[in-house]
């Protein structure tokens, strides 16, 4: 649940690939639009919106989404890049230089010249590096492709090298169009975990999200779309595939998820009995929306908005929040949420999933981990865990007070900058993953 990757997400709009295509107007005028964007004109920019746009992000929420990403990775400074790519609906990529962190500003404009799509993410130039505890020569790793009726997905294994079978893991991300890695910035925690795994004897699978891969053609009902549809099916097949390689020990599979996906992942293994046990790392109890509600505060509060701004944003989320919540949301609606349109569905589909009782109903191996400098998911999440587990034997609990929402060391109080500064899952971690796995596989 990285909250710009949330918030960026639910603006709807992902690029396909980009081609080298010189386009100066369009470009020109994604240029003055990050620049009305960065001065706080934010009515100006809706008036480029075509009427899906206007309709989704209005002034309003624009300014509580620009808002959001200074908060994260500070004021806007200049343009370093441009890459323009289509054909009847152009695409304009900035590359975005802010104070704590470089992002890719996406605009796509209709043949209107209109704005029909905008996106932010993270700016990748490689700069991952692999950490201390994984040496490349002890594993190997091998493409393969998770397949859930249509849509098929690529994604890496990550295999021991030595006799086998060995235990394996699937790493399910958190919310947003996600890669194999769960990259953000320079920190790629899945990679992490895979290599620092696979140099401690356990194979990993780690595959690209279907709404990374497929953008908004991922979503092929609109008014269905469930959080089976994002996370839970996919997961279910990585797990299948996962049991029919012949170097993996079938009986010993397990599931790993993180943020979103360690909040669904006591749902997933109650629905799939070839999971072995689960890891939760950074796993909610409170319903998503208002864990959404409690990062917009913390957000805002970090900008040191004047009160009266302030409150009206935190108001406006809220009243969001109610709608969602309320008993009177009926399906085949859509729902304003931080600048986009969610199916209702999804929120109804969410509704009555507690994960705290559904861990408690399972009777495979449990591990919870927490961060305690973690802001998104906080420790105080990680209480409710252990209140509804406590006495449960196949349950282990694990709080490193000193790694955040990646599972990255750090001091201080946890803000959105730092998941720009390069790091990697702390060792710690890993460590203790591979130990319960191994534990769990012997019983």
């Amino acid at each position: 649940m990285k909250s710009i990757v949330l918030l960026c997400a639910l603006l709807g709009f992902s690029a396909g690939a980009m081609a080298q295509i010189p386009a100066p107007a369009d470009a020109k005028a994604a240029r003055a639009i990050l620049a009305d964007l960065a001065a706080h004109r934010f009515a100006e920019v809706e008036e480029r919106f075509d009427a899906q746009m206007h309709a989704g992000l209005p002034a309003e929420k624009l300014g509580a989404v620009w808002t959001a990403i200074e908060g994260q990775v500070g004021k806007f400074e200049e343009v370093r890049g441009v890459v323009v790519s289509g054909e009847a609906v152009k695409t304009v990529t900035l590359v975005c230089h802010f104070e704590h962190a470089d992002l890719d500003a996406l605009l796509s404009f209709n043949a209107s010249g209109q704005v029909a799509g905008l996106f932010f993410r993270p700016h990748e130039e490689g700069h991952w590096t692999a950490p201390a505890y994984a040496q490349p020569e002890n594993f190997v790793e091998k493409p393969v492709t998770v397949t859930t009726g249509r849509w098929q997905l690529p994604g890496t294994l990550t295999l021991p090298k030595g006799k086998g079978p060995f235990p394996g893991v699937v790493l399910v991300q958190g919310s947003g169009p996600q890669d194999e890695d769960e990259t953000i910035g320079p920190n790629k925690p899945f990679k992490d975990l895979a290599w620092g795994l696979a140099n401690r004897g356990i194979a990993v699978l780690r595959y690209v999200k279907r709404t990374k891969q497929y953008g908004a053609a991922s979503i092929a009902n609109p008014a269905t779309f469930t959080v089976d549809d994002e996370t839970d099916d996919d997961a279910k097949s990585a797990v299948a595939l996962l049991a029919r390689q012949p170097e993996i020990d079938s009986r010993r599979v397990f599931l790993l998820g993180h943020s979103l996906g360690a909040t669904m992942a006591p749902r997933i293994a109650s629905s799939d009995p070839r999971i072995a046990g689960i890891i939760v790392m950074a796993g909610a109890v409170t319903p998503i929306e208002q864990l959404a509600l409690d990062q917009v505060r913390m957000i805002v509060n970090h900008e040191n908005l004047p009160p009266q701004e302030a409150q009206k944003q935190i108001a406006t989320v809220a009243a969001e929040v109610k709608e969602i919540e309320s008993p009177e949301l009926k399906p085949g609606t859509m729902v304003k949420f931080l600048g986009a349109e969610i199916p209702s569905s999804y929120w109804l589909n969410l509704r009555g999933y507690h994960p705290d009782r559904v861990a408690a109903t399972l009777h495979i191996p449990i591990l919870v981990l927490q961060g305690g400098r973690d802001y998104q998911v906080t420790p105080s999440e990680f209480a409710l865990w252990k209140k509804a587990l406590a006495g449960h034997k196949n349950v282990t609990f694990d709080l490193f007070p000193d790694l955040n929402h990646l599972f990255i060391s750090g001091t201080g109080p946890s803000t959105p900058s730092e998941y720009f500064k390069p790091g990697h899952v702390a060792e710690p971690a890993i460590a203790e993953i591979a130990k319960w796995i191994q534990a769990s596989g012997r019983m």
